[in-house]
Formats: C-alpha cells, structure tokens, sequence
C-alpha cells in the first residue's frame, strides 16, 4: 500500500501562481515552515514530526494536481489545529510578504525588459505606439505601475485571476489607479468654441475665423485625450459656423474697397476656399505631430454629417471636400514620401442627399470612395440604419458618431431642453467576456454553458461596477477642461460627476470577443450558416443584452453589450485557450481569437453577405461594433466601392473597407507589404524586412494600427481572405 502512494506522491504535480506545473517537492514545504520556525520561540514552534504529519495529510490526499495556495492553505490550518498560533501568523505574514515581493519583482522585471526593448507585449501592445520613444516608454512606465497597484490593492483576487487566464479581461487596468480617467468621448467642440474655454488656467474667448476656430480644435483635442485614455471624436459641423463668418469678414472687406457685389462675392469665395484649404491642413499637421500624455497622436474620429447642421451646409460640404481631398494626398513620411496616416480617423455618412448619382452632394461620396480606395478612410455610417437602431424614448432615429473607434453612445435626451444629446457625453470603461472559455469550459453541455455563462456575466457585472465605483469618486477639479470648460461637462468647482455616471448620460460596456469560435466548438457549425450555429450565436447575444438590462434597470448605469475590438488581447485570449484546454482543432490552433461578432478572417464569404449577415449582430450590440470588407487594391475600380457603400447605406449601420497602400523605404515599392509563413513583414519586391524602412498600414480593430503588430495579430492579418475581388461592379 505503501509503494502506491509513494508512486502516487511521484506523480503529482503542483500548480504555480503563473499556470506553470511542476513536480511535486516535499522539501519546498519542509523549507518554507523550517524558515518561519525560526522566527518565533521555541515553545511556539512545530516538531519535526508535526512537520512530517502535514506533509503526509497532504500525500495522502492522492492528487493528481494541486495549486501552490492550496498547499499554503492546508500548512496555516495544520499550524492552528496544533494550536501554534503564534507561528501560524508569522507564516500566513511571510506568505503575504512574498506576494508582495513576487509582484514586485514581476514588476521591476517588466519595467527593466520595457527599457532594455525585450518586452514583448509592450512592445506590440499598440500598434499605434513605439516602444523606443521617450514618450511613450514614459506612458509604459506609468502604466507598468498603474497595472501593478491595480492588481494588488484595487482588484478583488477573483477579478485577478479571471483576468490572467483569460477568462474575462479587465480592459486598461495601466490607467485604473488613476481614479480620474475615464474610456472615450464625444467632444462638445461647439461649447468650447461658441462660449470659450479654458486650457493650462488661459482663457480661449470665441475664434472669429475658421483657420483659428480649427487650431483652437487641435488643442482642445490634445487637452482632451491627455485627461481620458480612449478615443476622442469631433464633428466638422461644429466647425462649419466659422467658414460662415470668415467669408463675411472677407466679403466686408472687398466691399469696403468700393468693389460691385458680384466682383466681392468671387474674391471671397476664393479667399474662404484658400483659408480652409490652410485650416484642414494645420489641423491635420497638428493632431499628427502632437503628443498627448499617453505617449501617441490624439486617438481622434472625425465626423462628417450633412444633415447634422441646416444653417450652415454648404460651409459643412466644404470642409468635408477639404478633409478627403487631403488624406487622399496623404501625409508625408521621414523621406518625404505620402503614406496612408493613422489619425484621424473620418467617419463619414450616407445619407439621401449623398448616396444617388442625382443628390446635390454626391460628389462628395464620389470623393470618399476614392479616399477609400487609397487610404481606408472614411470609414461608413448609415444614417437609415442608425435611424433604425438608435431611436430615443420619444420613437425617434438618432445619427451621431463612435466614441473614436466603434464606442456608441445610447440614445439620450436631455431633460433641461427636451432635445437628444451626444456631444458632452462619455464612455465609463470596459469588462469583456472571453466566449471560447465559456464554451470549452462547458465541455459542450449546453445547460452547463448556460451556467457558466450566467457564472462569468456576473464577474464582468462584478468587475465593472469596480470601474464605475472608481469614478464616482471623482470630482470636476482633476479635469478642468473636462468637467469645468465645456469638453464633457460645465460643472462648478469641487462638484462631483456622479450624476454624470447615471440615468444614461453615459455608458459602460460589457464586451465580447470570440463569438464564432464559441458557437463553433458547441455547434460544430459557423455562426454564418444560416441554421444552428446562427440561432444559437443570437441567443448568446441576446443573453449579453438582456444581462444588461437587467443590470441597467437595477443600478440606473446605462450597461451596453460592446463588439471589443482586441487588438492585443487577441493573442492573450488565444494563448490562455492553448494553455487552459490545450490543442482545439479549429478553436485553439491558432494565435488568435475572432473580433466580437465578425466572420473569421479565414472563412471564404463575399462583401455583401458578409456585411447583411453581421448586420443583424450589430443590432445585438448598441455599445459599439463595426464590420469590414477585405479588398485588393481598388484605386481604378471606384464603381466596386461605391457598389459596396451604397449597401452599406441600405443594409448596415457602420463598417469600413480594408485596402492595401504600402510603402517600402529601400527600394520604394508601393502596394501591399507581404506576411511570410515565419509572420515577417517583407517587400515583394526587394526583400527588405526592415519595419524601421517599411510603412505599412492595416486596419486592426477598426482603426488603422501603422506601427506593426504583435504574433496573434500578425497572424490573423495574414490569414485575411479578400471579400470583393476586382471586377466591374455597378450599382
């Protein structure tokens, strides 16, 4: 019997704190009480026969595997059962202490491997981001530290745990310690313009031209997103009303020197034409060389809605003609070459008076698709769809923009003017939910899915109300320019934005990512055939939702199922999966996992199916989604973009085509940057695998990422299957 157990003692495994097993080790336990035993008394201390009993109580409990903690655990309540009070403590205190210092040191370690550059997640944390730069090893630092007292004083040990095996992912824990920040919002740029504001304790009055009204924009919008960690969005309508008065101002003066009307007219025409040519061009240059205090460009969105504004239209038109023409230019790089840019990203809108060959503003949709085809942007929102999705308590459709990326707001009216309000309003923070490991962890018994599903949306519902909790703290003094001047709010000093985190003013988002892979390993079928695994994939969005409400309901926050864009947390999902289940033909072989609700990347679908059937996912997630089309290069088919737009305008209401415009700096070939199966970037022209003489841009989770990405992303990059190919198309 003896020999049984010692072969079952041999066998077992233990379990460490990072997931790493190891082979059990008596002597590691005999060390760690000998150690306390020599910080108390003798009469205090366990013989080495009650050393051995706990040994032998913890052999004989035949485990296969067991966790380090559980080990721990059993040692203190051995020590309390022998009545050794008095050492009990000081061990429980020495496991306490070597948390700290394990932590510590994890910590100490990833700064050292941040500066040294052998860090390989921040390194390609943000594809936006380089690690290299000053600025941005100075916002890396910060949330180094951020991350490590967020997880040891801010976070419930469940919350922690869940995090680090994937199975949810408390999003931004490098901002959290900082109670102040919240996620992303749309900026009340016609407050701060109409009525002033204040910036570094200088009073801004009220710009008069256009040219000044748009630099004044540019650092309103760098104040903004150095106090929130998210996107920030603006509307060109807010800047339209100065083009207006600019060209009054020139008219004035052409009169003034006895000109006829229609000779003054033509003079100020060409002058408003010429100042707002300057003005989007200052604007642009400002928003890419500025460096917020997250060590990047401002993560900025544009938006550009004709029908957001009657007065001023054509003052819109204009500004809007102004901002395509010049991204289809491009922005120049270090050798003075035009590149697709990352920032800002242009949301425009279709809309009646844009989308037929005989609407007075087609031409500007004309525009748009040859921007696309040559930069990506803008990227579509659908004002019919929206009118559909967003509709207020009053029955009526709303249009407005993300929050950035894809964040939407829900709809809201304000109860001091009875009208519907976007402008001012933000996003609290994000919780996602890890769907694959609901379904791998149900073993594909679907009641036991269920319930663990339920079990994980309260651990999300848990971590979130931790993230509203910390805001509620906060008060309009720690942003200024937020809170006190206009961006979000014109509180008074010392005044709390409590209310501002209830009755709908904001959100907060539950996320999900995975929803093919999860559907997929408890249907055997994709979420895209039209059967099971469609039926069973809406009812997995529908429980997301209706968790929201009835948190909504209950607690007065306006909770709000979210299409995650993982950029990064792609491959961290990925690797826990492998790690937690091991290889799942179809589900875990890969290094990543699929965006939210999208059709994976891999799967052979045409643009227009793709987009009508996520369609219907993106009705299932009013906190924010987007759906793309993969596309060959299509600078000389604009008939197949505006074919694709046109069924945007009809069928769903935001997404975005993904082409191809890169540049490579030794030998300057232009098209697309190949991915070899080692997951290099490479030229196909020279060779060249040099990212430092390679301008590259991919759209990654909605936004154009141009600073390369990490393994899982590369990865799923390279397995993109085109969605449209390069015939005539005619719509």
């Amino acid at each position: 019997m003896e020999v049984v157990s010692r072969k079952r003692v041999d066998r077992m495994k233990i379990v460490k704190r990072d997931g790493h097993i190891v082979d059990y080790d008596k002597s590691k336990i005999v060390t760690a009480i000998e150690k306390a035993n020599q910080e108390v008394k003798s009469r205090d201390r366990v013989s080495d026969k009650e050393i051995e009993e706990i040994i032998k109580y913890i052999e004989d409990l035949g485990k296969k595997r067991i966790l380090v903690e559980d080990i721990q655990d059993i040692i203190e309540e051995k020590l309390m059962e022998y009545s050794k009070y008095t050492l009990a403590k000081i061990y429980i205190t020495y496991r306490y202490t070597r948390e700290l210092v394990r932590k510590a040191n994890t910590t100490d370690q990833s700064i050292k491997e941040l500066i040294e550059g052998e860090n390989e997640y921040w390194n390609s944390e943000n594809s936006n981001k380089n690690a290299d730069l000053v600025t941005t090893q100075r916002d890396y630092l910060a949330g180094i530290t951020s991350t490590d007292i967020t997880r040891r004083f801010l976070l419930p040990d469940d919350i922690v745990k869940a995090h680090d095996e994937g199975i949810i992912h408390f999003h931004d824990a490098d901002y959290f310690a900082q109670n102040a920040l919240h996620n992303c919002e749309l900026i009340n740029l016609e407050d701060m313009l109409q009525n002033g504001t204040v910036i570094n304790n200088v009073k801004i009055d009220k710009p008069h031209r256009f040219i000044t009204a748009a630099t004044i924009a540019t650092q309103i919008i760098l104040a903004v997103t150095s106090s929130s960690y998210g996107g920030a969005t603006i509307t060109l309508s807010h800047l339209a009303p100065f083009v207006k008065s600019s060209y009054d101002g020139y008219l004035k003066k052409y009169k003034s020197r006895g000109l006829d009307d229609e000779t003054a007219e033509k003079f100020a025409k060409e002058d408003i034409r010429k100042e707002v040519e300057d003005g989007v061009q200052t604007f642009n240059y400002q928003v890419n060389s500025m460096t917020n205090t997250n060590g990047q460009a401002p993560f900025l969105s544009v938006f550009m809605y004709l029908n957001e504004t009657d007065e001023y239209k054509d003052e819109l038109a204009m500004i809007i003609e102004e901002f395509l023409k010049q991204r289809i230019v491009g922005f120049k790089n270090e050798k003075g070459v035009y590149v697709t840019p990352a920032f800002p990203k242009l949301l425009y809108v279709l809309e009646e008076d844009n989308i037929h060959e005989d609407s007075k503003y087609f031409y500007l949709t004309e525009l748009a698709c040859k921007c696309t085809a040559k930069r990506m942007v803008p990227d579509y929102i659908s004002e019919k769809k929206m009118f559909e999705y967003k509709v207020d308590k009053e029955g009526n459709g709303n249009c407005y923009p993300c929050m950035g990326c894809r964040s939407f707001l829900t709809p809201y009216i304000d109860p001091k003017t009875g009208k519907p309000k976007y402008y001012g309003r933000f996003n609290q923070g994000v919780v996602t939910i890890n769907l694959p490991d609901v379904a791998l962890s149900s073993n594909g018994d679907f009641d036991e899915f269920w319930r663990i599903f339920d079990e994980r949306l309260e651990l999300c519902h848990k971590a979130l109300q931790i993230r509203h909790k910390r805001l509620a703290n906060v008060t309009s003094d720690v942003a200024p320019i937020l809170w006190q001047y206009g961006a979000l709010a014109r509180l008074n000093k010392g005044e709390s934005i409590h209310d501002l985190l209830h009755n709908g003013y904001s959100t907060i988002s539950l996320g999900y990512a995975g929803l093919y892979e999860c559907v997929k390993y408890m249907t055997n079928h994709s979420h895209t055939d039209n059967g099971d695994g469609h039926d069973f994939a809406i009812s997995v969005m529908k429980r997301l939702v209706e968790s929201c409400d009835k948190w909504k309901k209950e607690e007065n926050i306006d909770y709000s199922v979210y299409g995650t864009p993982i950029e990064s947390t792609t491959y961290k999902f990925a690797k826990c999966l492998k790690r937690r289940f091991g290889t799942v033909k179809g589900i875990t072989d890969r290094g990543y996992i699929t965006n939210s609700y999208h059709v994976p990347v891999f799967e052979e679908i045409d643009a227009f199916t793709k987009l009508k059937l996520e369609s219907e996912f993106q009705a299932l997630s009013p906190g924010g989604a987007i759906s793309y089309v993969e596309t060959p290069n299509l600078e000389n088919n604009i008939d197949a973009v505006v074919s694709v737009v046109r069924f945007i305008y009809d069928n769903i209401m935001y997404a975005e085509l993904n082409t191809k415009s890169d540049y490579c700096q030794k030998c300057g070939y232009t098209g697309e940057i190949l991915i070899n199966d080692d997951l290099e970037w490479y030229c196909p022209n020279c060779g060249n695998k040099d990212h430092n003489l390679l301008n590259v841009a991919r759209r990654t989770c909605g936004y154009i990422g141009t600073n390369f990405w990490n393994k899982g992303r590369t990865e799923e990059i390279k397995d993109r299957v085109l969605h449209i190919d390069n015939k005539v198309y005619k719509s």
